[in-house]
């Protein structure tokens, strides 16, 4: 499926306002600002600011906090992405088709690099142009998602540890919800706190983010098992080869790929009360369950 045709124009803004947050190269200490920049612009669709927009763009047209705080989630997804690279995590030395951050510049930059993207996320967020109550539930709703109560780090410390084991459905599912989907979900409900929509439809939204964001990952999951790393842009089967806990093994890719297409048709039925406010959400769903990469 190919990327929805107002895509490359979101994205478009997206990488503006990152060249302009991001430091250049030519400010010292310049070797860290390289390794951020590296891994920054080396590629990525840009989901999570696109989908902050866009969540933003239904209840106000004017998206120039969203972008900001797009890219706030951008730099910590960033920055998840270089540190699970590292030997101590995945040990990969492929990511966007590109050479892993550490394998560019050393593991100790690729750790300070991490280090400094997710500081740079929320001092983004801190000056982020929105009145100070919304600039507040979003700082709270993002450092929740990234955070180890139900959040990406307490999902990826769960699934280091569930390597190798045969565990329930229910743990497989706290690791999908907390080490992925809950910063999808995060980057939807924080365009919606920018757009300036009441609690009501926040929390439908946090619905959708939430589906979204399960399947986002269940689909990864399947991508791992049936596409190469040219196609994938970074290491192919390395779930099976470290014995992670996937959808595929737990209950094979007929299953999963069922699964993934009812947590989206789930997540499309909370966008009905918004009719064509919500096409491009609407299509971002459908996209992310169709990808091949």
């Amino acid at each position: 499926m190919k990327l929805p045709a107002f895509f490359e124009e979101d994205r478009h803004g997206v990488e503006q306002a990152l060249e302009r947050l991001l430091p250049a190269e030519t400010i010292p200490p310049p070797s860290i600002h390289c390794a951020m920049r590296y891994s920054v612009f080396a590629g990525g669709k840009r989901v999570r600011p696109i989908l902050c927009m866009e969540a933003a763009r239904i209840f106000d047209p004017r998206v120039e906090a969203a972008i900001v705080a797009g890219c706030a989630l951008e730099f910590i997804h960033t920055y998840s992405l270089i540190h699970d690279d590292l030997p101590a995590l995945d040990n990969d030395d492929l990511r966007r088709g590109k050479p892993t951050c550490h394998k560019q510049f050393g593991e100790a930059a690729a750790i300070l690099a991490g280090d400094a993207l997710l500081t740079l996320a929320f001092q983004t967020l801190a000056e982020a142009p929105l009145a100070p109550e919304r600039r507040v539930a979003v700082i709270q709703e993002i450092s929740r998602a990234a955070g180890t109560v139900r959040g990406m780090v307490g999902g990826q410390v769960a699934d280091l540890e569930a390597e190798g084991k045969t565990i329930e459905p229910e743990m497989l599912e706290y690791i999908h919800r907390s080490k992925t989907a809950a910063l999808i979900c995060a980057s939807v409900v924080a365009g919606a706190i920018c757009g300036g929509a009441g609690e009501l439809n926040v929390e439908r939204l946090r619905r959708f983010g939430e589906s979204i964001g399960w399947a986002f990952q269940v689909v990864d999951d399947i991508l791992d098992v049936e596409e190469s790393s040219a196609a994938l842009g970074k290491t192919a089967g390395k779930d099976q080869a470290q014995k992670k806990a996937t959808y595929p093994a737990l209950y094979g890719l007929e299953k999963s790929h069922e699964f993934a297409e009812k947590l989206i048709s789930d997540a499309i039925a909370e966008l009905s009360p918004y009719g064509e406010r919500a096409a491009r959400l609407r299509e971002l769903a459908e996209f992310l369950v169709a990808r091949r990469a």
